[in-house]
């Protein structure tokens, strides 16, 4: 049987968020995260119960844990070269170690931790092996049933979060959407639900890819209202979109900056998010080397979507 690698990070609770983050650039794919600063009101909210297992209210609300686990082929000391480069340079003390581990020993962790959701004033992501709650089934939102599988994308961090909230304000029915970087198909899936016409999505990740496809089968869409592509957009995307969307870490908007544009239609917007505010002047030097015209900036919790024209 293969051995994958756990790379476990002990961070201070409170940077948690843009750690996890960090620790996402490692890998294509869900991540891990031991975070307990709100256990019992997460309990309450979810559950609506205030009985917490007991070793759970013993762990330490001041530190986080971020599990990340790599594949056989990874090269797992690249990883921790690349973690502790980044961690260093946003100043977040760390500890870190390595250890064997079975895929099936970590496959589902995650799950406990990702619960139905309302988003903004329309949507409510809803996990396929989570029942609604019943206060959530009386309201008028549109569900986005999604199995996030290995691939990013839950809806619950700020950036897809900003992401989904700025796309219902700017899709008003029949638009045509490209997502850049699509994950689990999460951004498209929500075009759809909103309103949008056609979606067309683009990864270069194949477990993405495969992941984005099912979830949005689970939502009732196929081809060709919702395709989604392997590989490099210039090579796989032709024509033009209304609405060009793009959730990921700041240096590959940046790179997608160059060619977004031949994709936008004459009235188009590009929206793109996962910028954390250390890297805002970065990201604002490309919009201006490429003729981009900012919209909108919007900010949470030291994450960044703008809006953008060209």
């Amino acid at each position: 049987m293969d051995i994958w690698t756990e790379i476990k990070i002990e961070i201070n609770a409170d940077d948690i968020d843009k750690a996890s983050d960090i620790a996402q650039m490692t890998v294509p794919y869900g991540i891990y995260i031991e975070d307990y600063r709100t256990l019992e009101e997460e309990a309450m909210e979810i559950a609506h119960i205030d009985l917490i297992d007991e070793d759970l209210l013993a762990k330490d609300r001041s530190t986080g844990i971020v599990h990340i686990y790599l594949e056989p082929e990874m090269n797992a000391p690249e990883a921790v070269a690349f973690l502790t480069e980044r961690y260093t340079a946003e100043n977040i003390e760390f500890k870190v170690e390595t250890i064997p581990c079975k895929r099936e020993d970590w496959q589902d962790n995650w799950k406990q931790f990702f619960k139905p959701m309302p988003v903004g004033e329309k949507l409510l992501i809803q996990p396929t092996w989570e029942e609604l709650p019943e206060e959530l089934k009386k309201e008028d939102r549109k569900v986005l049933h999604i199995e996030p599988g290995l691939a990013f994308g839950t809806g619950s961090h700020n950036t897809t979060r900003l992401c989904l909230e700025t796309l219902e304000r700017y899709i008003k029915g029949g638009e045509s959407v490209l997502d850049l970087g699509c994950g689990s198909g999460i951004l498209g899936i929500a075009s759809l639900l909103l309103g949008a016409d056609k979606v067309e999505g683009v990864d270069i990740d194949e477990l993405a890819v495969k992941t984005a496809i099912e979830n949005g089968k689970e939502n009732g869409y196929t081809e060709p209202q919702y395709k989604i592509h392997c590989g490099d957009m210039t090579e796989k995307v032709t024509g033009k979109f209304n609405v060009v969307v793009a959730n990921i870490v700041a240096d590959i908007i940046i790179m997608f900056c160059e060619n977004a544009m031949n994709f936008m239609d004459e009235n188009a917007v590009f929206i793109t998010s996962g910028i954390i505010d250390s890297r805002e002047q970065d990201v604002l030097k490309a919009f201006d080397k490429y003729g981009f015209e900012i919209v909108e900036r919007i900010e949470d919790g030291g994450w960044l979507c703008f809006v953008l024209k060209h």
